[in-house]
Formats: structure tokens, sequence, C-alpha cells
């Protein structure tokens, strides 16, 4: 089964854009299997301004989100891993997902405990 994660972040940068606001993803530096902008990593984490006007080329695959943007004026093709994204929101009113980052596809129900045995019990 393919992730949800994708999904939600792609629903949720439409609704961001669809009202006007700036989308930032929030990426874990340190677990990204891509490419960003070291200088602009802080505590091992990095905020992207992913503005349609400001950034070029998006692609907000299942695997990677990849887009062209300048930094300091220098062009850069960045390319962070979906199970790297710990939340997309606007940056104006901070709405939008935290991802779970102890289960990084986000997918996998939370265990049930199973009873060892059934029990009955008798109501009058």
């Amino acid at each position: 089964m393919t992730s949800l994660k994708p999904y939600l972040i792609r629903a949720v940068y439409e609704w961001i854009v669809d009202n006007d606001l700036t989308p930032h993803l929030l990426v874990n530096a340190e677990n990204n299997k891509g490419n960003l902008p070291v200088n602009y990593i802080e505590d091992g984490k990095i905020v992207l301004n992913m503005r349609p006007q400001a950034i070029e080329a998006l692609s907000l695959g299942n695997e990677f989100i990849e887009f062209n943007a300048k930094f300091s004026g220098k062009p850069m093709q960045i390319a962070a891993s979906v199970n790297a994204v710990m939340a997309i929101y606007a940056k104006e009113n901070g709405k939008g997902l935290v991802f779970d980052q102890e289960n990084s596809d986000g997918d996998e129900p939370p265990e049930k405990p199973t009873p060892n045995k059934p029990s009955l019990r008798i109501v009058k």
C-alpha cells in the first residue's frame, strides 16, 4: 500500500495556495535523503518557503518534493524526502498538518491490545 503522507501534503499545499497563503514545509534535514541548502539548516531542521511565485518546477511526488528556488540569489534544485517532512503549514496563520515523527510513514494504525482470552460476564 502506498503511503498516505504525500497525498496529505499535496492536499494541504493546494488548500494553502487556494487561500492565497504562503505554504511552508518543515523538513528534518538529518533524515533527508535529498538536496537541501545546508547554510539554512538550523538545529537539524529547515523551513522551506514553497510559495508558487518563489519556486519553479514543483513536483509533489510520493517519495520526494522537488522544486527550483534561489537562496541568496543562487539557483538551487531542492529535493526533500517525503519521510523527512515534519509539517506543512501556512506562514500567515500556522494552519496545516504536523506529522508524527516516530512513525515516518504515518500509515500504520496504532496497535490495539488483544485480550488473551475472550471473557463473558452474566448481566442480570
